[in-house]
């Protein structure tokens, strides 16, 4: 089953047991789908579904920022909790102590001695790390490391 054959039975699932964020966190995401499709006139496979359900996620954290700005605690708990459905579909995030470890071996790989090569070394870590570990994070270390 792949992932849009698993979104529609998750919804099914949501609407079955009367589930509203759950729902309408699946149906957002299924109209972006549905969009991206459209504009890019062919079938999403797994791994763009996962870069959308990425996006969405990085636009929830943004909003989640806002309403608190804002003061509106009850639409937080509501994007908290579409999150939390949304993780459901990403790979495994890997520890911080491994994403560590992978940008160790990138910087030691390409001889990276200084900030000068960060967009190299985010390219190849970001490519090993796909859809695993958060691109601030590993940003945050490739910095890190390449200063010292």
């Amino acid at each position: 089953m792949n992932l849009q054959e698993r979104l529609m039975a998750d919804l099914q699932d949501a609407m079955r047991a009367n589930d509203g964020i759950r729902k309408d966190a699946i149906r957002m995401l299924r109209a972006a789908i549905k969009n991206a499709e459209i504009a890019a006139q062919h079938e999403l496979d797994d791994s763009q579904v996962q870069q959308l359900v990425a996006r969405d996620i990085k636009h929830r954290e943004e909003a989640i920022a806002l309403l608190r700005r804002a003061n509106r605690p009850e639409l937080v708990q509501v994007e908290e909790a579409s999150i939390k459905v949304l993780q459901g579909y990403l790979p495994q995030q890997i520890s911080r102590e491994q994403v560590e470890q992978v940008v160790r071996e990138v910087i030691a790989n390409l001889d990276a001695r200084d900030t000068s090569q960060l967009g190299s070394v985010m390219r190849e870590a970001m490519a090993r790390l796909k859809g695993q570990a958060d691109g601030r994070m590993v940003n945050e270390l490739v910095r890190e490391y390449l200063k010292q």
